[in-house]
């Protein structure tokens, strides 16, 4: 019988890895069966963990335990509190909580600190984590700063080399202080320069960048210049035009518009038909 279970192809079967995470994210700082204290930062603040999880997560804390079962008098050094008095607790319990549920919680604060420590404990995927997050921060504040400066960003070289994809989530912005007459000029500009650069027609170079802008801001006047400019480009397909027609006719949007389409940006000058927009921004 054993013969034959032991040839019975088998499958591995998963629990609930939420209640999994929970249960190992309450053993954090948790004092209940420590085996290991560690006073941490100019604070001396203790924090307590469990050898076996610090030491099959980690190779640094693994080799640290290991000396000490090796060396003469081993329950006696396993009985001495760790000292770290270059590492602010706050940034050490992040370490902690990573080692024991693979989840980090990081602010502006010790995201520095916490790649800092990744980098010496040999944490490959916290670094990993750390670094996704100051991007994510540095994408908004610079998004931030734009939000403030968009009248005179745009005018700059840099606008200019912004890629396509810099481009598309700076102008999903409702923040942008400017006008969609103005925005509409910069984008035209941005793809010619950049037609010629790639050597790429301008509504190929721009097909994902009109998307976001927002036509139903214009006014019917505004709309029959664009209709006489765009003729020379092409930039803006006719349909998204046409889109912007029937809004005026029909005073409401089409369904198939996005919501934030229908919004003034913050730098939008007031027309005659906002009234019938979402208007988040007066």
């Amino acid at each position: 019988m054993a013969s034959t279970c032991s040839q019975i192809p088998s499958t591995s079967q998963q629990g609930n890895t939420a209640t999994f995470t929970a249960a190992l994210r309450s053993l954090v700082n948790n004092p209940d069966f420590s085996d290991v204290k560690f006073v941490v930062g100019k604070e001396r603040q203790e924090v307590f963990a469990h050898r076996c999880i610090l030491a099959c997560r980690c190779e640094v804390f693994h080799g640290m335990f290991s000396q000490q079962l090796q060396s003469d008098r081993p329950r006696e050094l396993m009985d001495i509190p760790v000292v770290l008095s270059d590492v602010q607790p706050e940034v050490f319990l992040a370490v902690i909580e990573f080692l024991y549920t693979n989840c980090v919680t990081l602010n502006n604060c010790i995201a520095l600190e916490v790649l800092t420590s990744a980098v010496e404990y040999g944490l490959d995927d916290l670094r990993k984590a750390a670094v996704t997050y100051g991007q994510i921060d540095m994408k908004e504040k610079c998004l931030g700063f734009i939000e403030n400066y968009t009248r005179e960003i745009v005018k700059t070289r840099g606008f200019h080399e912004l890629s396509d994809l810099a481009l598309v989530s700076i102008l999903q912005s409702s923040l942008l202080l400017i006008d969609e007459l103005e925005l509409l000029s910069a984008v035209r500009e941005w793809a010619n320069v950049n037609s010629v650069v790639l050597e790429r027609p301008v509504p190929d170079v721009a097909k994902d960048i009109v998307r976001e802008l927002r036509l139903f801001l214009l006014s019917p006047e505004e709309l029959t210049r664009l209709e006489n400019v765009n003729h020379k480009d092409n930039l803006i397909p006719v349909e998204r035009i046409a889109e912007a027609w029937k809004f005026h006719a029909l005073k409401k949007g089409s369904l198939g518009a996005q919501a934030h389409l229908l919004q003034r940006r913050k730098g939008t000058r007031p027309r005659e038909h906002h009234r019938y927009l979402n208007l988040p921004h007066k």
